[in-house]
């Protein structure tokens, strides 16, 4: 026995060794020796609690157990926290994979995988007070930026705050933030989930007859206030089955004392129970509606290319009813017992998909997405790891659930780059990551888009995938009709917000009692301001980038790392009062609206406007409800929302979708526009839309205007071959972090020689990328290049560790943070 750093290490007892994934981003898995009395109960898939460094606790997935002694001193494991694995041998290969694929390690897969409170380590973390709110007018300059980061990351470790004040003594910021309830701190190694209890009442048996009843209510004599509370109890238990305290109470206005006096006299019972956070539907499947001919004909085409293939494209024109195709082929799933993950890019689409998936499956459907609190998000997770939930609705994050039987994964909205993970790492692709998830359990996965990504198109057409078309729209409404309104002859100063034809046409859908959308790509009151004298323009102290004006606030905000300032009066390069407001964002189209057409219902639908976990439900049920006529928004309302009265949809500043100096501007602009285009006329009566525009010229615009999805692809596939962009490269963008713009230079020079020694012509940059700074960190920018070469990709990925690596094994920039985005978007 010998002893190291305190801890004790007993190899001649050891004969297996545990392989422990840690929550932290470290470039190894490590070994620990399993004590005898733990073999029996230690599997892959637990946890296990381990002492890492000096004294650090932490709970970690046993990966594999194995019998080869390691050629160094290994700690013991100290405990295994569950009785049974938290997750199967396919989610474990998942990690793996995506740990190696998208250059990262398997710790921080773990980290963005499991649930918070399934992660438990003695580390000094600062836990965000969700009851604080987001209002820190009255916090100081450094608990303010504490307390930004607390908000938008929920936690954060003592390490994190000391780079965050750039300082390493940071408590008396840290007790400043506990004495005023923004955020608490969290230091021992202790499960923090708890069964959620809650009383239930219950009628004595010697009352269980209904002569025994009817004895005790004629003979009662005294205490009123008891007789009301336990007729009370008899309506819900007739009306409701079972009866919960909480409702009890509610329902009869009595007080707790009143019930215990029943509870003591023998007359009722009160028991604690276990119950769901998450209330569920009774468990039904009723999948009772008709096909059209050319929707059934689709369905037997996706059944048959399962037939010879994994992966199949269903490439169906907006409204065209891909979502009742999905719910065909979630029934089949589902009767031959089998999981079902239904994937959606944004949350706000969950909304209105559930409930048309509740009224086929009823409560044998769950949903599942970051807006979760830790709790909920266990109790689904043990139950789609039992096999309890048999199918999954959900965001990208649904995709690491520990599922037990997959057979069918449905990734709707294919092309929406919500689907790849900026920030933190992994930065993976849920659509491809589906696609090798759903290889482990030998599923199928369809892949559903009016507008499919040049990716998967490309994929579909080199016969990788199957390909089906659904090229009509459901009962036979033509695809909207798209008038390009020109803004240069209408402009007199600036860009025009709304122009007079689409006011007009507004106006002529209220008169037919119809509803509308306004689509701009911008949230806030004005992008930013200029000083008409000296034409200076606000920007964040922390980032490169122009303020933006937001009303509601009445602040300029910076949407980047989210730092307020207050609206400035006068210059402070000048002095001058005079300033002009450039472009437009969501709230001053919706004050413009609301000046316009003041008789009608306006509501806005935009980051700043949906926060909370129902508020993108309510907002949307609204819409539904026709009880908003206009409705303005960013990108959410883009994304396969469905609704009936909906005849006009204007999109007011298509110039600005396709000026992005980015590879994907041409791709992403027409499938926004034919997107958000598809919202018009999907019931009754073929839709209109507008389209506003300075370039009219643009092909592009000509493309969506015909709706010619196949046209635009050879376009742009034509183009992306000639300049070697994906698909037939695959893009890894390094990007390299520091706080001195000297070092990040020299550091990014340094990488990119060293890459093409080996590299060669596949390594372009170094340079800065459009916002050369974000959070007091200086960036600069490589991208490579690299050959879809069968068996390379793994090679290109070691040599480009492989130098980092060296790089950064330089004192000079050790403290440089790279970041290795592979697909980047």
């Amino acid at each position: 026995m010998a002893t190291g750093e305190g801890i004790l290490f007993q190899e001649a007892e050891a004969t297996h060794w545990a392989l422990i994934i840690l929550p932290l981003a470290l470039p190894v898995v490590y070994t620990y020796a399993l004590p005898a009395h733990l073999l029996g109960k230690a599997l892959p898939g637990c946890r296990a609690e381990v002492v890492f460094g000096k004294n650090k606790k932490y709970a970690g997935i046993i990966k594999s157990i194995t019998t080869q002694k390691p050629v160094y001193p290994t700690k013991f494991i100290q405990n295994v926290l569950d009785d049974a694995p938290l997750l199967y041998h396919q989610q474990l290969a998942l990690w793996e994979w995506i740990s190696r694929y998208y250059m990262c390690t398997e710790g921080e897969v773990m980290a963005a995988a499991l649930p918070a409170n399934f992660k438990l380590s003695s580390e000094t973390i600062l836990i965000f007070n969700e009851e604080a709110g987001d209002d820190f007018s009255h916090l100081s300059d450094d608990e303010f930026v504490v307390a930004e980061a607390l908000l938008l990351k929920k936690q954060l470790q003592l390490t994190e705050v000391q780079q965050i004040l750039d300082a390493t003594h940071v408590y008396p910021v840290i007790k400043k933030l506990i004495d005023k309830n923004v955020c608490f701190i969290w230091e021992e190694l202790s499960e923090r989930y708890k069964i959620k209890k809650e009383n239930y009442v219950l009628l004595h048996p010697d009352f269980s007859t209904d002569d025994a009843l009817s004895q005790l209510l004629n003979e009662w004599t005294r205490a009123p206030k008891q007789m009301e509370l336990l007729l009370a109890f008899l309506h819900l238990q007739k009306t409701e089955g079972e009866v919960t305290q909480p409702a009890l109470l509610n329902k009869s206005g009595a007080t707790v004392a009143q019930l215990k006096g029943l509870a003591e006299k023998g007359i009722l019972l009160v028991e604690k129970r276990a119950v769901d956070r998450i209330r569920t539907l009774p468990k039904s499947v009723k999948v009772d509606f008709e096909l059209s001919a050319k929707q059934q004909l689709c369905l037997d085409d996706v059944r048959n290319q399962f037939t010879q293939k994994n992966v199949c494209l269903l490439h169906g024109v907006t409204g065209s009813g891909k979502t009742q195709l999905y719910i065909k082929l979630i029934e089949e799933s589902f009767s031959a017992g089998k999981q079902v993950l239904y994937l959606l890019p944004e949350i706000a689409l969950t909304a209105q998909v559930i409930r048309r998936l509740q009224k086929h499956f009823g409560g044998n459907i769950a949903i599942y997405h970051s807006k979760f609190n830790n709790q909920e998000r266990i109790e689904l997770w043990n139950k789609i790891r039992t096999g309890e939930v048999k199918i999954v609705l959900g965001a990208r994050s649904a995709l690491l659930l520990p599922f037990k039987e997959l057979g069918l994964i449905i990734v709707d909205e294919e092309h929406d780059s919500s689907y790849k993970q900026q920030d933190p790492a992994p930065r993976y692709n849920a659509r491809d990551v589906a696609i090798y998830y759903s290889a482990l359990f030998g599923a199928k996965v369809l892949l559903g888009s009016a507008t499919p990504s040049l990716e998967s198109y490309f994929n579909a057409q080199q016969n990788k995938y199957g390909l089906v078309y659904l090229d009509e729209r459901y009962g036979g409404i033509e695809l909207p009709a798209i008038e390009i309104v020109n803004t240069r002859q209408v402009a007199k100063k600036g860009k025009v917000m709304i122009s007079p034809q689409l006011k007009e046409a507004m106006q002529q859908a209220f008169d037919n009692d119809r509803q509308v959308i306004l689509f701009q790509n911008r949230r806030g009151y004005n992008p930013y301001l200029i000083c008409s004298a000296c034409g200076y323009i606000p920007q964040c102290t922390h980032c490169d980038v122009s303020l933006t004006l937001h009303k509601y606030s009445n602040k300029l905000h910076c949407h980047y790392c989210g730092s307020t300032y207050p609206k400035l009066v006068s210059c402070p390069a000048c002095g001058s009062n005079d300033w002009l407001e450039k472009n437009f964002g969501t709230e001053k189209i919706e004050e413009q609206l609301e000046e316009d057409f003041s008789k009608n219902r306006i509501a806005r639908m935009d980051v700043d406007s949906v926060r909370g976990k129902t508020a993108h439900d309510n907002l949307i049920q609204l819409f539904e409800q026709h009880r908003i006529d206009v409705l303005v928004g960013t990108q959410m309302v883009v994304k396969g929302l469905d609704f009936d009265k909906v005849s006009l949809v204007g999109i007011l500043d298509a110039d600005g979708l396709l000026s992005f100096a980015d590879f994907r501007a041409n791709e992403r602009a027409f499938q926004l526009m034919e997107q958000v285009s598809g919202r018009a006329g999907r019931k009754h009566a073929q839709g209109k839309v507008l389209i506003q525009a300075m370039n009219v010229q643009h092909p592009v615009l000509q493309l969506v205007q015909q709706h010619d999805y196949e046209k635009f692809y050879q376009y742009e596939i034509a183009n992306r071959k000639e300049f070697f962009y994906p698909p037939f490269s695959r893009i890894v963008m390094l990007t390299l972090k520091h706080r001195d713009k000297a070092i990040v230079s020299a550091a990014a020079d340094k990488l990119a020689m060293l890459l093409r020694q080996d590299l060669k012509d596949l390594v372009i940059g170094p340079a800065a990328p459009v916002i050369g700074r974000l959070r007091n960190q200086y960036l600069m920018e490589i991208m490579l290049k690299l050959p879809k070469e069968p068996g390379m990709s793994m090679t290109y990925k070691n040599v480009i560790r492989n130098h980092i690596n060296l790089m950064i094994s330089e004192k000079l920039y050790k403290a440089v943070h790279v970041i290795a985005d592979v697909d980047a978007n």
